[in-house]
This record gives structure tokens, sequence and C-alpha cells, in this order.
């Protein structure tokens, strides 16, 4: 443990959480942006998040077994090289008539940006930056 650790407690969880990701602190101690949203992703997760993610499983696996849509795997394996970026969340829902997988990017600089792909033809619909 960090020697500060009552002082500084949420610093010293996100660097334990930086560990994990492919950047660390910087030579002055500084979290990098992609380790804290991954950290604040870990931090901030409540088990609803993870029932949501078991109801998009779900629905994923209906509308694949009736041909509305295509497996993830097999949209990733076509996508992945125009995301540009490391994937660090997936989502299943219904959007305007049909089935989309919205895929959370980091992108190189630590951009987030959301890419929106048409589950039945791959195709990527919408890109969105935060």
């Amino acid at each position: 443990m960090h020697a500060n650790y009552e002082r500084r407690p949420v610093r010293v969880l996100l660097i334990h959480v930086s560990d994990l990701s492919a950047k660390e602190c910087d030579r002055r101690g500084m979290i990098s942006r992609r380790s804290l949203v991954i950290g604040l992703a870990v931090l901030l997760s409540p088990a609803s998040v993870l029932a949501q993610h078991e109801r998009d499983q779900d629905r994923a696996r209906r509308a694949v077994e009736r041909g509305e849509a295509l497996p993830l795997s097999d949209i990733l394996a076509r996508v992945r090289p125009k995301l540009g970026g490391e994937v660090v969340g997936v989502s299943f829902e219904r959007k305007k008539g049909r089935w989309v997988y919205e895929f959370k990017v980091i992108r190189l600089g630590g951009t987030l940006v959301e890419v929106y792909v048409d589950a039945a033809s791959a195709a990527v619909v919408r890109e969105e930056e935060h």
C-alpha cells in the first residue's frame, strides 16, 4: 500500500487500476487520461451495469438465433480496423427499428468515442466523440 493511503485514497486506487492498463503514471505521478477513464469505470460500475450486460447478451443471442443480427465475434472481425482504438465496452440495443452494437472505444490520445454498428450488416452507422 501507498504510505499516504489515508490522505489520498482515490489516487491510490486509480494508480492500482492503472497498473492493469497499458499506460501507467507519467514522471510527475499524473494519471493518464485512459487510466482515469478505466479507473472511474471500475469505481462507478454498480450491479445494475452487470444486469444490463446480461440483458444485452440475452437480447443479442435471441436476435442472432432469429437471424436479425450477426454474432459479436463476426461484427468485431469486420469492424475492429475501423474502430481506431481499444474497445472498452459494448452494448446491444434497438435503435430506429434495427439492432445496433454500441462500442465504447478509447482512441489514441485518450478520446472516448461511441461507435454504433448495424448488427445485421456490420456497417458503421454513427460515431459520437465525448
